[in-house]
């Protein structure tokens, strides 16, 4: 069956279905018959299950929750979490959802839910700008396939969120007059991840309950680590038939590498996004007794003291589960990702952002036009080098002699050692604070000498988008001054599902973090 026909039936079938069947009632607290009105503080608690499960049996209208998260991202603003709102359009699909279910129709599996969408995937209604000056009019006329597959399925646009200028960055302190520097909502003075950092801000800030970032070196993983929410980046391969959501439609930099990947408060809400987007059976939990999971020590080195706290105990509560913890280390991976990252995202980049704008329909810019008016003097440098600096021969070293045994190296690594998955920290550091001169400032790590902020971010999360296999991130727990550490786990090609099952079963041991302190809204 094609994935096509899959997500077809899942659509068709599935509407009947409450979130609270899907999830084996994990959601039993909102399946109550009471009409007891929500108050606004319940429905921005609400995770994106709960809230499908209450629009659907009625207990919240759909129109009345909008309102409310619109309320909520006008309330805080100051996150520079969102770019621009689609309060009109976000409405008007809200009543629908509404009329629909006043009239007795079957409601498809996410009607009536607001997500956030990362500003570098199309919208028909709304400009897609990358957060970058050059493209701040842009408007496609169709929406990313991926994104339609959503609003398919009963979705609302709520609006686009900020980013890290072009993607690229792990920190979305962004230069750009329209768009700003995104704070942490657990800490406003630090960073929340790159470069999907606006999406991942928005939800844990509770402005939305799920939404969509894009991920090419961990830039879903990332903020979704630092903003305590879970992220997955699916399987793609080399960007062929291995790929697991459709990539056309966003603001590219990498064909082979980028993928859009789903967020939300929970495990659970990112496997019903998953899913919605691929017709397959939604995740289910995994047992944990007798889980093979591999430690890699260099995944491990010079993580912070805070970041390896959390991670000890979360290991500890994960083997009194029964999970087994094999600790050994992926020889040589680095010194292969370091002949293929970045050849490949600076090579291609170079082909992908003009062929992008062709097919969006994009006249009077080009690549060098989007250049010159970078805005974020950390994005400078790499656009200059997308401009010429990788050569065909590198590139093609990389894409047909380096990156293919980088990808056997892992798939030795899980078969020979019979692993599910390994696991990680997300970053080996917790949310930097805010550099508001250029963006990228150096860091210490544990007292130590500065270090590249960037290139400490992304090391966890890196290899495996250069290897194209999947991986998620959940909560590990908070640190003692209250920010959020992130615990990945990369599986095998195409082991998504796997993946968030043992998400699943990690989440209900582990728990979710709580909200972050911010004002709220009225009863």
């Amino acid at each position: 069956m094609t994935t096509q026909t899959s997500r077809r039936r899942f659509l068709e079938t599935s509407g009947a279905i409450t979130a609270s069947s899907l999830f084996g009632g994990v959601l039993s607290a909102c399946a109550t018959t009471t009409r007891t009105p929500m108050s606004k503080t319940e429905q921005v608690a609400l995770t994106a299950s709960q809230a499908v499960d209450a629009i659907r049996n009625g207990r919240l209208s759909a129109e009345v929750y909008v309102t409310t998260l619109l309320e909520r991202a006008e309330q805080q603003s100051g996150l520079n979490s969102m770019i621009a709102l689609n309060k009109a359009g976000a409405l008007a699909a809200a009543r629908k959802v509404d009329a629909a279910r006043a009239s007795g129709a079957t409601l498809p599996p996410l009607a009536g839910l607001p997500i956030v969408v990362k500003d570098n995937i199309n919208t028909s209604d709304m400009p897609t700008t990358g957060g970058t000056p050059a493209l701040k009019d842009v408007r496609p006329t169709a929406n990313a396939p991926t994104l339609q597959r959503l609003i398919d399925a009963g979705a609302i646009v709520l609006g686009k969120a900020n980013m890290h200028e072009l993607a690229f960055g792990t920190t979305s302190t962004n230069f750009t007059s329209f768009a700003g520097t995104v704070h942490n909502p657990y800490d406003v003075r630090r960073v929340p991840g790159g470069s999907s950092g606006g999406t991942g801000a928005a939800i844990a800030a509770r402005i939305a309950p799920a939404g969509l970032g894009t991920d090419t070196g961990g830039s879903v993983r990332i903020p979704a680590a630092l903003c305590g929410i879970a992220g997955l980046r699916p399987t793609v391969g080399n960007g062929g038939a291995q790929r697991r959501y459709d990539g056309t439609g966003v603001l590219p930099i990498s064909r082979t590498r980028d993928t859009i990947g789903p967020m939300g408060r929970t495990v659970a809400d990112v496997a019903l996004l998953d899913a919605v987007v691929t017709g397959a059976s939604i995740a289910k939990p995994v047992q944990l007794s007798g889980l093979r999971l591999g430690v890699p020590a260099s995944f491990w080195k010079d993580t912070e003291t805070q970041v390896a706290t959390v991670m000890a105990s979360a290991r500890t509560r994960l083997q009194s589960a029964g999970v087994v913890f094999v600790d050994i280390d992926t020889v040589g991976l680095w010194e292969l990702d370091a002949k293929v990252s970045f050849q490949v995202v600076l090579h291609e980049a170079g082909q992908d952002i003009p062929a992008y704008l062709v097919a969006t329909g994009v006249k009077g810019v080009t690549l060098a036009d989007i250049a010159a008016k970078v805005a974020s003097p950390d994005v400078k440098g790499p656009m200059g080098a997308v401009l010429g600096d990788v050569t065909a021969a590198e590139y093609q070293a990389a894409i047909t002699q380096y990156r293919p045994q980088m990808q056997a190296l892992y798939a030795r690594y899980f078969a020979d050692n019979r692993l599910d998955a390994m696991m990680f920290p997300t970053t080996s550091v917790v949310a930097p604070v805010i550099d508001s001169r250029d963006g990228s400032s150096k860091i210490s790590v544990n007292g130590g000498p500065l270090v590249e902020t960037f290139a400490t971010m992304i090391r966890n999360s890196d290899p495996g988008s250069t290897t194209g296999v999947p991986g998620i991130t959940l909560p590990a727990g908070l640190t003692a001054t209250g920010l959020p550490v992130g615990l990945s786990l990369d599986g095998p090609m195409g082991s998504d599902a796997k993946l968030l099952g043992i998400g699943l079963s990690m989440e209900s041991l582990l728990g979710v973090l709580p909200p972050p302190t911010l004002p709220q809204l009225p009863a």
